[in-house]
């Protein structure tokens, strides 16, 4: 008989920790002793899952439960799992009702519970709740989740994901043998509000040009030009020429809004991240005791637009260049270590100098050459080496800003369809962009006739471009030539590339 009762005093229910995109397994493991009474948490709690004994008492016997009296310990294992938020308090709860027999053990061995709970026993909306979901549906388990968390569930269309309001109500459905409400699918709006238009920039026809190789190759792009040239302007409307995400991007963008602490939306729309010149390394990549994703994640699939570049701190610059290679952000504290992804498009604006206005005809600049070299060399050569385009602007003529109707040019969506046909292209022929070519794979996918590869070797002697650049450029120049329906890359395709890299020019003296 003491056997019998030692057993009843147990129980064990799942959930998970949140760990960047990865969420590992939780056992939360109850045990009723005899004793004074003591509610005891062990497992690397932090502050907000000691504090739940209070939550999950109240939230107890305000749900007509009788909470037991004894020594009560909870084990979040793993012991070395570092766990975090409010989320444990609905398993923590279910745990002490299975323990002391007021419900069956056995609703509980193939469901995982998440969530929150008021001193009422309501759950609460419980965050950074989606990588969770996305692991668990994969192990094909019920996930009982707060019904607040409804649009979030609803991004993976499962019938797994099942809604609760309340602590009574997860109870009552499971011991009575019912099925909790699924969380509905939800489609993906298209926005009623179009974004911003190409054709709304006047003038500016090489820099759209450059936006348009820029959106078919996702490569990088840097606009160089004076105050009220447009650069903004121009950087705002790059993700309105981008493909819709597809939904397996669409879900991955959503985990990692959801790792940041952030809502998760439905929604193909590239994502734009936009962060201010003030910015750290650290809001940049991630990190925080959390590891939580930074901007440069946040971008994954997208946009990152820097605008006034030279203003970030060096610090902040020299973290770009790591991901714009690799495409990852990898994060570590202590003992742990996180990865996420971040194959963001990376797109910049600067002055030509501090004052703004040097070749300005408009306006005299007064910065003096030591001023300007200095302005300039706060983007260094391997980080400029990485931007694959960088084109230098000039002010609008009065003619543009007085006779626009002269100067029309495509709208967003006619560009966006010459980019889809290019980047189709593109995945059909090597699987991926041209701007994520290897170097082997432009050996491959960029070859030149002899004549062509003449004309790049002068510009390589010329220019002094490095190895990177050379990829660079040939990456650049097969761009162009998909956007030509040319088979071959042709020296005009080659040319318009080399005159692509302005910063390399200017370096060289031209």
């Amino acid at each position: 008989m003491h056997f019998k009762e030692q057993a009843l005093s147990l129980s064990s229910v799942l959930s998970r920790a949140p760990a960047g995109l990865a969420a590992p397994q939780v056992r939360v493991e109850v045990h009723l002793g005899p004793g004074l009474p003591v509610f005891v948490i062990v497992g690397l709690p932090e502050t907000v899952v000691r504090e739940s004994k209070e939550r999950v008492r109240c939230a107890i016997i305000n749900s007509g439960f009788t909470f037991p009296n004894g020594r009560i310990t909870v084990n979040l294992a793993p012991a070395d799992l570092p766990k975090e938020g409010g989320r444990f308090d609905l398993p923590i709860a279910l745990g002490i009702l299975a323990a002391s027999s007021q419900i069956s053990a056995a609703i509980l061995d193939t469901r995982e519970f998440y969530g929150e709970l008021s001193l009422t026993g309501e759950l609460r909306e419980t965050p950074r709740l989606l990588p969770s979901l996305m692991t668990g549906v994969q192990q094909l388990r019920e996930l009982i989740i707060p019904a607040a968390n409804a649009a979030e569930g609803s991004l993976l269309d499962s019938p797994q994901i099942r809604l609760a309001d309340d602590l009574a109500q997860v109870c009552r459905t499971l011991c009575q043998g019912g099925r909790l409400a699924c969380a509905p699918p939800q489609s993906v709006p298209e926005s009623a509000v179009a974004g911003p238009d190409l054709a709304e920039v006047r003038g500016q026809f090489a820099a759209k040009r450059a936006l348009e190789i820029a959106a078919c190759g996702g490569h990088g792009l840097l606009l160089i030009g004076p105050p009220g040239a447009g650069k903004t302007l121009l950087a705002q409307r790059l993700p309105g020429l981008l493909p819709p995400l597809n939904p397996a991007e669409a879900l991955q963008v959503a985990a990692i809004a959801s790792a940041a602490g952030s809502r998760p939306a439905a929604g193909a729309k590239p994502p734009f991240r936009h962060p201010q010149h003030t910015a750290s390394a650290a809001s940049l990549i991630g990190g925080g005791i959390h590891l939580r994703p930074g901007e440069l994640p946040l971008a994954h699939h997208g946009v990152l637009f820097l605008d006034e570049m030279p203003e970030f701190s060096r610090d902040a610059l020299e973290a770009l260049r790591e991901p714009l290679e690799s495409g990852v952000v990898i994060l570590s504290r202590a003992k742990r270590v996180t990865e996420y992804p971040a194959q963001f498009q990376l797109i910049a604006a600067m002055n030509p100098c501090p004052c703004g206005y040097q070749g300005d005809p408009r306006r005299r600049c007064h910065c003096s050459a030591e001023q300007v070299r200095r302005y300039r060399g706060k983007l260094s050569g391997p980080l400029i080496d990485r931007i694959d385009i960088h084109l230098e602007i000039q002010a609008l003529p009065p003619e543009h800003l007085t006779q626009a109707a002269q100067f029309h040019s495509d709208s967003s969506a006619v560009v966006a369809r010459r980019v889809a046909v290019s980047r189709a292209l593109q995945l059909q022929r090597q699987g991926k962009l041209n701007s994520r070519l290897s170097g082997a794979e432009v050996a491959q996918f960029c070859a030149l006739d002899r004549p062509t590869r003449a004309l790049l070797a002068q510009a390589i002697a010329r220019l002094g471009l490095s190895a990177r650049g050379y990829d660079r450029v040939l990456k650049l120049a097969r761009t162009c030539a998909d956007l030509a329906g040319a088979d071959r890359i042709g020296a005009a395709n080659v040319s318009e590339a080399i005159a692509l890299r302005a910063l390399d020019r200017a370096q060289a003296g031209d």
